[in-house]
């Protein structure tokens, strides 16, 4: 089974993923982890060295490189991950790859990542105004992406055990 969540930073891709992984005896990996252990930097230092055009790029690259070089697994992708180089489509042209977008309210988004913001390079600058912002701009903008997915979770005010029950659930 492959299995890709998708969603916006802060939506549990990572969390929800691992927990999902476990249950389904699969092996769980996050995209951005990945990248980080391929490239031997984090996600922030890339960012920081070399921009987000590159990162974008090499992103592409390890995706494609992960989904054939795997049979079964929970892969987690980075909230903008399905908008860049073609990647949504790539990814849900391949018929054996079931897509989950966990979709969370913005509300839900900003309570999440206002605690941690400054661990995230596209927010590490932000006020709280501005992250609110962000996040609605962002959410509209990625929304055609995420919806390519083929199933819908929302996770707004759900524990971890219910998302990954829903999930089972519309898997089997």
């Amino acid at each position: 089974m492959k299995i890709i969540l998708l969603g916006y930073m802060g939506s549990g891709k990572t969390t929800i993923g691992f927990q999902l992984a476990k249950k389904l005896y699969l092996d769980f990996t996050d995209l951005d982890e990945y990248i980080e252990k391929k490239e031997g930097k984090t996600i922030s230092d890339i960012f920081a060295d070399k921009g987000e055009i590159y990162f974008r790029k090499i992103e592409h690259t390890y995706l494609k490189q992960f989904i054939s070089e795997n049979n079964s697994y929970v892969l987690s992708l980075g909230g903008g991950t399905p908008c860049y180089s073609g990647n949504i489509d790539m990814i849900i042209n391949q018929t054996k790859i079931q897509t989950i977008y966990l979709q969370a309210s913005i509300a839900t988004i900003y309570e999440r990542l206002y605690e941690n913001s400054s661990k995230r390079p596209l927010l590490a600058t932000l006020t709280k105004e501005g992250l609110t912002e962000y996040i609605a701009k962002h959410l509209f903008e990625r929304g055609i992406y995420y919806e390519k997915a083929k199933y819908r979770i929302s996770i707004n005010s759900k524990s971890i055990e219910a998302i990954v029950a829903e999930i089972r659930i519309l898997l089997h």
